[in-house]
């Protein structure tokens, strides 16, 4: 598991800068740098009364994450292996939006 921080704001599963979802799948499979992948479990928010919460309902510093950005050192198939991981994408409203900060090249 993964100490994760999550500064999109606006995704349904940002809570206080953490993630309630359980787990995340980061894409960018020909990813070289940071910029060129994202967080595919991005959900837009839509506002308090079009929002939902999903099972786990509850953030969590560790966290599972799927990866499919196989030239990170971080990948080892297809998981995240390192100890902490940020998410950014401040004001995102789509998932290409967003990217894991933490990508760094093999």
């Amino acid at each position: 598991m993964t100490d994760l921080k999550c500064a999109v704001e606006n995704c349904v599963y940002n809570k206080e800068r953490l993630c309630s979802k359980g787990d995340i799948m980061v894409g960018g499979k020909h990813a070289c740098c940071g910029d060129e992948t994202c967080c595919e479990s991005f959900l837009a928010s839509r506002g308090s009364s079009n929002s939902y919460t999903n099972c786990t309902c509850h953030p969590a510093h560790d966290i599972s994450i799927d990866c499919e950005a196989a030239k990170c050192v971080h990948n080892e198939n297809y998981k995240c292996t390192a100890e902490h991981v940020d998410i950014c994408g401040s004001g995102a409203c789509v998932c290409g939006e967003t990217l894991c900060a933490t990508f760094e090249e093999a």
